[in-house]
């Protein structure tokens, strides 16, 4: 049985003017046009079950905007194969797009003129949305989030925070099956994004939405999803859970000590030794070459110590180094 989003050898190529630099290339390519191709997405596969909530990341130019406008039906791909709960999205579009949401922290769907409950009324219009439905869905997302107060006003006085839950709204009102998340939270501040990431995760909990988020923002990340795909140049470098990065890609640990005094610390085989003022010092290692538990105890059995703690190492440090190739 396949899954409810299926992605197989995807590809996609584009056609990039090239021409002589200064005025007579210009010229030239006017006369001439010269392009060459640059593929975008090479053979990419992977497949997500109904519910999940995948981060799909990379750093510009990866591809992953390309991908998810070919998810999404915008765009059709060179080669490969695509279904998202049971259609080809190029294919049979306008079916499709009864099913799917899209979210774009940087662009709007609601009317900026408008109050909100009007462009809601409209995407109500558009999409045919039952009365019972649209009753149901819109009374329960503007209780989870806290969005009457501001119903009545324009868009356009809205802060950016509750634009972007008015525009999640407008992206669920129709029930999706899945739905596309493109910089959600970009923007917005601490508490606003709390509350759209605590939405999220109860709408996926409650009813089963499939989502997939590209971000920047690791934090969005961390907060929603339990898997994470990474690609880079058009390929796929990363699938899985998003704890297996530490698993994977994340060998050096670090272990900070605070002394009861002033202490002066033996050579340790295989770990860096960095003092950070007069009592605290900082022990770095690679965790294949390094016991913890070992470094502990011999630090406890040899040392007077008041404090330690262990540090794991960001998950958005090492996405950063596997996207600079340091760790693949």
């Amino acid at each position: 049985m396949s899954s409810f989003i299926e992605v197989t050898n995807l590809k996609k190529t584009f056609k990039v003017s090239k021409r002589s630099k200064g005025i007579p290339g210009m010229l030239a390519n006017m006369v001439v046009p010269k392009f060459e191709e640059k593929q975008a997405v090479k053979n990419i596969s992977f497949s997500i079950e109904k519910g999940e909530m995948v981060g799909f990341i990379g750093p510009n130019g990866a591809g992953k905007s390309t991908t998810i406008k070919m998810l999404s039906g915008i765009l059709c791909p060179d080669g490969g194969e695509i279904q998202v709960a049971g259609y080809v999205p190029y294919k049979q579009r306008k079916t499709y797009v009864q099913n799917i949401g899209v979210v774009f922290g940087q662009k709007s769907q609601l009317q900026w003129d408008l109050p909100v409950i009007d462009s809601f009324e409209l995407l109500k219009a558009i999409y045919r949305i039952p009365e019972e439905q649209y009753k149901n869905n819109f009374n329960r997302f503007v209780e989870m989030l806290d969005m009457s107060e501001f119903l009545n006003r324009p868009v356009r006085q809205l802060s950016l925070g509750q634009r972007m839950r008015a525009d999640i709204v407008a992206a669920l009102l129709h029930s999706p099956q899945v739905i596309f998340f493109d910089e959600p939270t970009i923007g917005v501040d601490v508490v606003g994004k709390e509350t759209i990431r605590n939405f999220i995760r109860d709408l996926n909990k409650e009813d089963k939405v499939s989502m997939i988020f590209t971000t920047h923002d690791m934090q969005d990340i961390e907060k929603t999803c339990d898997r994470l795909i990474i690609i880079d140049k058009g390929l796929k470098v990363y699938d899985g859970a998003l704890m297996g990065i530490r698993e994977k890609y994340g060998t050096t640990r670090q272990l900070d000590v605070e002394f009861v005094e002033n202490t002066v610390i033996g050579a340790i085989p295989n770990v860096e030794i960095k003092r950070l003022d007069e009592r605290k010092v900082r022990f770095v290692f690679e965790n294949h070459e390094v016991q913890i538990d070992e470094l502990m105890n011999h630090l406890l059995s040899n040392y007077g110590i008041r404090d330690i703690n262990v540090s794991e190492p960001e998950i958005e440090s090492l996405i950063r180094k596997i996207y600079n190739g340091e760790v693949l």
